[in-house]
């Protein structure tokens, strides 16, 4: 244990220096800031061993490590239960107290609860700091001070809130001096100590954003087979970039991308104010819906072989890439739900194991509006057709012949299913199972 105090700061979803707003605050206490990484042992064990969101990590944590060695210092990487090892690490370092940004999961408070009242007993403080959204927990609700459930509205109340204050950038670079002097390195974590593979197999975006696309996004968001979207989600989802530096730019040159900023704000609140609505449908009535249970339509589903031509290219390009256009999202859980009536369950989770951008908040959002039992979802009998959703989005099939050469041909499938049996099924069975 080290004789003189030091803080530690925690890299959690913020693997970067450059405007952290937890470790501004921990650097600018004054005392010896010792930055730790923990690769959560609870959660690789249940990740596939070629997970390319765990090469991201790795591969932003080297660069990140390389910084701090810049300015003198470094980034130590452990492996392990954070339960178990913040108190070890602080006990360690001599730490008065552990910084770290705010995560409003389920699982994070739960965790950050237990470590905070584990810390007290060592007489050691746990320091949470606002840096992956806007706006946070209580900040942007109604008048009576109930959390907002539609989205308009609290868009409104949210840009109303907004001021020059909430987009600044925290002047970490001011106070670099007050890191914790590391003249021998910490040593690396391999892949392969973690237990994955280290090939690579998927592009990953790059971290800046082109102001081009932010500045036309209105006009090329739904247009799969265009360069139309920022592909920033990975980076917001690890704090790679700062939710405050794309808020600026959108700002200036987009309100339209800004409105999709805001949505991520509005789904982190919602799970951190409805917890349940994580396994449970959010508006409770809709758990009464019977589902079908049919494996070979889910297979099919997720190899891409539905017959659907715009479902299958967005089902493809997802296990190839851990990507997925946004529009294309929209219409694949839509036939997951509504045509193949399958739970919306089954689809969040495939969704979370694919994603390279997963965050659950926005995935179990965006299931649940699709299936209509989310907050400011889409209406149940609002079913799209994924026919006319190809000849309004992809109307030349382009984004559909990238990614299943094979549309047109004798080898490509019939449909699994047919659009207006499916239909009338899904209205029957909501109605069904709303009225019970």
């Amino acid at each position: 244990m080290e004789p003189k105090k030091t803080t530690l700061f925690w890299h959690r979803r913020d693997l970067r220096i450059t405007d952290n707003a937890g470790l501004y605050k921990a650097l600018k206490n004054g005392v010896p800031v010792q930055p730790v990484f923990i690769f959560d042992s609870t959660i690789l064990d249940h990740l596939p061993k070629n997970d390319q969101r765990v090469l991201f990590i790795h591969r932003e944590l080297a660069a990140l490590k390389k910084h701090y060695q810049e300015l003198g210092s470094d980034l130590l990487i452990v492996v392990g239960n954070p339960i178990e090892k913040i108190p070890e690490l602080a006990k360690r370092f001599n730490a008065e107290a552990v910084y770290t940004n705010r995560d409003y999961e389920p699982y994070a408070l739960q965790r950050d609860k237990y470590l905070f009242d584990l810390l007290k007993q060592q007489s050691v403080e746990l320091i949470g700091a606002k840096d992956h959204v806007i706006f946070e927990k209580h900040e942007v609700v109604k008048q009576d001070g109930k959390p907002y459930t539609i989205f308009t509205p609290y868009m409104r109340r949210w840009k109303e809130h907004l001021t020059s204050f909430h987009t600044k950038s925290y002047p970490v670079e001011a106070y670099t001096d007050n890191l914790r002097k590391v003249s021998d390195p910490f040593e690396d974590v391999s892949l392969q100590e973690l237990g994955f593979s280290d090939i690579q197999t998927v592009e990953f975006p790059d971290r800046i954003p082109a102001v081009e696309i932010i500045r036309n996004y209105h006009e090329t968001r739904d247009l799969p087979a265009l360069n139309g979207t920022s592909r920033m989600s990975l980076h917001l989802r690890f704090g790679t970039v700062s939710i405050r530096e794309l808020t600026r730019v959108a700002l200036i040159n987009g309100e339209k991308y800004l409105n999709e900023l805001i949505w991520r704000d509005f789904y982190q609140m919602i799970i951190f104010h409805f917890p349940h609505s994580v396994t449970n449908s959010f508006k409770p009535e809709y758990d009464r819906i019977e589902w079908e249970y049919n494996e070979d339509h889910f297979l099919s589903w997720c190899e891409g072989k539905t017959g659907y031509p715009l479902v299958d290219a967005g089902m493809r390009e997802l296990n190839a890439t851990g990507h997925m256009h946004n529009r294309v999202r929209m219409v694949v859980a839509s036939f997951f739900t509504k045509h193949l009536l399958l739970d919306w369950r089954l689809g969040e989770r495939y969704f979370a194991e694919k994603l390279l951008d997963f965050e659950l908040a926005s995935n179990v959002g965006g299931w649940q509006w699709a299936a209509g039992s989310g907050c400011d979802a889409a209406p149940y009998f609002r079913v799209f057709n994924p026919t006319l959703q190809q000849e309004k989005f992809d109307p030349k099939f382009d984004y559909i012949r990238k990614w299943v050469p094979e549309f047109g041909t004798s080898s490509y499938p019939q449909p699994i299913i047919n659009h207006v049996f499916a239909r009338e099924r899904v209205l029957a069975r909501y109605k069904k199972g709303l009225s019970a």
